[in-house]
């Protein structure tokens, strides 16, 4: 692809998904140095960045990223009237940033559209990687990692999940991942039931609160982690293997 580099750049900047440390040098320096920042919440992108100048001001001593102007809000309810505005200030000649309110942007996460309409305008699209809860997690588990398919939250309506349970239980035996979930903490009951239900008692690991003081691995059976979790607190995420099923 052929870039316009007349226009401006949006960089996809990961950020820490709990561990403030884990930011890189080179997303600080890209945060402190666009014209644009797009982020999920801004008063949560504020704080960041207050904390950020705070603890590596050396890095962006010549910075004035604390101009609120510099936020623009981009959640999942706005991706799509904000998208165009972002592309007039790139086409404009500005320099875009997209972070997501924890982790990698566009995992689980809004940006897919804006990147599309950025490459198909001739922009150039630069990712900033980072800390990624699900990556964080396979890491640890103890589960193969040679091929691992990640499928976010699992899907709002129960037919449709208990269609998604059945279908990992039917995958090819010379193509088992380890499968990857994203879970929010009230659905946490809900989800392992039914994925007891579709597919039986089965090995699953649990990390929560990933980089966090109260960080946790946790390994053992669906119905064990039912008890476990009882009162499930942080962000969740599910992993399994198929070939222990």
């Amino acid at each position: 692809m052929r870039y316009n580099y007349c226009m401006g750049t949006l960089s996809i900047v990961s950020t820490p998904i709990g561990n403030l440390a884990d930011i890189t040098i080179r997303a600080i320096k890209t945060l402190f140095s666009v014209d644009i920042i797009a982020c999920e919440d801004t008063r949560r992108t504020g704080m960041l960045l207050q904390e950020l100048k705070k603890r590596y001001g050396s890095i962006a001593l010549h910075s004035n990223i604390l101009s609120t102007q510099k936020l623009v809000r981009f959640d999942d309810r706005q991706e799509q009237s904000q998208t165009p505005l972002l592309i007039e200030y790139l086409q404009q000649g500005k320099n875009v940033a997209l972070v997501s309110d924890a982790g990698t942007p566009l995992i689980s996460d809004p940006g897919y559209k804006l990147v599309s309409e950025a490459l198909k305008r001739g922009i150039q699209v630069v990712s900033i990687p980072g800390p990624t809860a699900a990556i964080a997690a396979l890491t640890s588990s103890g589960l193969p990692t040679n091929q691992f398919l990640f499928l976010g939250y699992p899907p709002e309506k129960e037919k449709h999940r208990f269609d998604l349970f059945q279908s990992l239980l039917t995958m090819k035996p010379s193509n088992h991942p380890t499968i990857i979930f994203y879970c929010a903490p009230h659905k946490l009951h809900q989800i392992l039931t039914d994925m007891q239900t579709v597919m039986g008692d089965i090995p699953i690991v649990i990390a929560r609160e990933l980089t966090k003081v109260h960080e946790e691995v946790w390994r053992g059976k669906s119905s064990e982690a039912l008890q476990k979790f009882e009162n499930p607190q942080g962000e969740f995420v599910i992993l399994l293997s198929i070939n222990s099923v």
